[in-house]
């Protein structure tokens, strides 16, 4: 016997010495990360296993257990409603329209009292409120300033066909009177100021004219001189055409505005 032990232990056989190590730099250090995290996870278990839940956890699992059991005979309003003919599965009501399941379990279990949700709900809906008003403000202040810029940019055009229209009357007065040998204007206004007038003549002008023509605004003045040159030259500046006499003017010129002629 103890020469066959002999024999196995032999270190001098070539079962012993044609043994190579594993070597590899690193493999001792994942076997100990290995070996720690299995200890770990097994340390794990058993402290789950050996935890005792806590008295909200028993509710809990006793409340689920409870609803997700159906009712059954022992319970006493089940009892009563097999009395009258109930049974189970069937919607409650004489048509049968009524509702199947029992009114659902709402369980409070957080510290604030009653109406505390109630009260957050409507705090959010008033917040919610609040922003849809100031963005529906907002929305209508830039619509009104842009209704209003609208409103200004037209004005400023309208201003500015005036203004072209004056100029054309004026332009078309001064010519239509210096062909009848008219040599002053019946108003200063009525034909265009050359650019090269001296500054006496211009001070002149101003001090008979200013308490005439600046009253005056351009709408006016534009609507004077057309009247003029419709009665004194039978002269339509919408039309461009000047009329042979007044019942002439009167059948083919549409009207005495611009709009008449759109």
């Amino acid at each position: 016997m103890k020469l066959n032990m002999a024999e196995d232990e032999d270190y001098m056989s070539d079962s012993f010495i044609n043994v190579q190590d594993d070597i590899r730099p690193g493999l001792p250090v994942l076997r100990q990360i290995r070996e720690a995290r299995r200890k770990e996870e097994k340390r794990q278990e058993a402290n789950l296993k050996n935890r005792q839940k806590s008295v909200k956890e028993e509710e809990q699992e006793r409340r689920d257990t409870g609803l997700k059991k159906a009712l059954g005979c022992e319970n006493k309003g089940f009892a009563l409603l097999q009395k009258m003919g109930y049974k189970s599965g069937q919607a409650l009501g004489k048509s049968g329209d009524g509702i199947v399941e029992p009114i659902p379990l709402s369980v409070k279990t957080g510290k604030s009292g009653i109406g505390h949700e109630t009260l957050l709900k409507r705090k959010a809906e008033e917040k919610l409120e609040s922003y849809r008003r100031k963005i529906h403000m907002k929305s209508q202040a830039e619509e009104k300033a842009a209704e209003q810029f609208r409103i200004r940019l037209k004005n400023k055009q309208d201003e500015m066909k005036l203004e072209g229209d004056l100029r054309r009357s004026q332009r078309a007065c001064q010519q239509l009177d210096t062909q009848k040998n008219i040599q002053v204007p019946r108003e200063a206004w009525y034909w265009l100021r050359p650019e090269e007038e001296t500054e006496e003549e211009t001070e002149e002008e101003q001090d008979e004219d200013e308490y005439k023509s600046e009253d005056l605004s351009v709408l006016e003045k534009l609507q004077i001189l057309t009247s003029y040159l419709r009665e004194e030259h039978l002269y339509c500046i919408w039309c461009g055409t000047a009329y042979e006499d007044k019942e002439d003017l009167s059948s083919n010129c549409p009207g005495p505005t611009s709009a008449d002629h759109d």
